[in-house]
């Protein structure tokens, strides 16, 4: 049981203020914050550090993210190196419908792998700000959450000997899957979850983009995304049947569905290239509520899963961070616990709005595909009232970039 009370005969303990469970996104960044505030930490990780460097995830950084980032002087290589977005495009019925968001707001995305972004963060946080990371570790457990003495206890992947942290706060940020949210007693927290019924066919190509921007193709075959990550490396997606195989998908079928899905009047065709990653996601969201428990704080994936539909999941992750990571440093150096006390309210205002905004896009990619002609009448209402209201124009633009005043 993640909760009991360290074995007797686990060795003799490490002190520190907080154990970071899981080095991504959300853990370095808290760490990061701890670091610059002297406040030590050590971040637990199961991957080795070169593979937590290369393992694809998302790409798009919503610019109050980036500059959170470099706030806290997290974002110097972002800056030089990221892409600037400032439009998407609709491509629906054979024709192409800009969507220019910056001229609206004038506010733009970064596009920045994410594999970029937790290198830079493993930089700043270990060489740098001398913070102790410790990877690969094996069979992670939480201990006496719901007391003031709280532990997390691992084996040594080198020496196979089991190693006790004890810490005034655990931060839970090791995905979906960590054993952070597992730790969690059943009568006290609430998983609610949102399954879309579809899947999307993820594949990153060996190819350049073939358009300057976000592409989102809405076809009665299914939909089709292309995001450009690099100038030699773009993703895709593709809708599938939740559960498909992607051995179903070979090269060739592939580009074909591509070429279909985000055809139109005038655009050349994509540029093909060699598929270096092909695998099925099932489209589903979830929320953990509270995203705390005792001395246990989640934040990331550990604590909510955005599907990739509305490229919210790294943005909603560097949310919590910042909040996380300034309470701790509040309660730890100057004993103001309210930080603390508030977070996870004010973690959930935002992560419940993005997930709305994934309901209402998924409903605008999937709706024609579904085979309803009441759903494709009403998909293509919505997409008409995007390029002609501009009412409707801000409200799309201020959810996308998720610029709202409040949450």
């Amino acid at each position: 049981m993640a909760t009991t009370s360290p074995h007797p005969d686990s060795p003799s303990p490490y002190r520190v203020p907080v154990v970071v469970v899981g080095a991504g996104p959300a853990g370095l960044t808290v760490g990061n914050i701890l670091r610059a505030a002297h406040v030590d930490c050590v971040v637990l990780e199961t991957e080795t550090r070169a593979s937590i460097e290369r393992r694809p995830r998302a790409g798009v950084i919503e610019e109050w993210a980036v500059r959170g980032l470099q706030r806290r002087g997290l974002a110097g290589n972002l800056l030089e190196r990221a892409q600037l977005h400032t439009a998407c495009e609709f491509r629906f019925g054979g024709e192409r419908y800009r969507f220019p968001y910056a001229e609206l707001t004038d506010r733009h995305h970064f596009v920045y792998p994410q594999p970029l972004l937790v290198t830079d963060l493993v930089h700043e946080y270990v060489d740098v700000r001398g913070g102790d990371a410790r990877f690969a570790v094996l069979d992670v457990a939480l201990h006496d959450l719901d007391t003031d003495r709280p532990s997390v206890s691992y084996t040594c992947p080198e020496s196979g000997e089991r190693r006790l942290l004890r810490c005034d706060f655990v931060v839970g940020a090791d995905g979906a899957r960590g054993v952070s949210r597992a730790a969690l007693v059943p009568a006290r927290a609430r998983i609610a979850r949102h399954d879309y019924g579809t899947g999307w066919l993820a594949l990153l190509a060996e190819a350049p983009p073939s358009c300057d921007c976000v592409l989102f193709g809405i076809h009665p075959r299914g939909f089709a995304g292309h995001m450009p990550r690099s100038p030699e490396v773009t993703r895709y997606y593709l809708q599938c049947p939740p559960g498909d195989d992607p051995e179903n998908w070979p090269h060739e079928r592939v580009w074909a569905e591509l070429h279909e899905r985000l055809g139109a009047a005038g655009v050349p065709p994509l540029t093909e290239g060699r598929l270096i990653e092909k695998r099925v996601l099932d489209m589903h969201d979830y929320v953990v509520e509270p995203m705390a428990h005792g001395r246990l704080f989640l934040a990331g994936d550990a604590a909510h899963l955005v599907a990739p539909i509305a490229a919210k999941g790294m943005n909603l992750a560097l949310h919590d961070a910042f909040l996380l990571g300034d309470a701790l440093v509040a309660c730890l150096t100057k004993g103001d616990g309210g930080g603390l006390d508030g977070y996870s309210d004010a973690c959930l205002r935002r992560v419940w709005d993005y997930q709305e905004f994934s309901q209402w896009l998924s409903e605008v990619y999937h709706g024609t595909a579904a085979g309803d002609p009441f759903r494709t009448g009403t998909t293509l209402a919505r997409l008409r009232r995007l390029f002609t209201s501009p009412a409707a124009a801000a409200a799309f633009a201020e959810q996308y970039l998720g610029t709202a005043e409040r949450y």
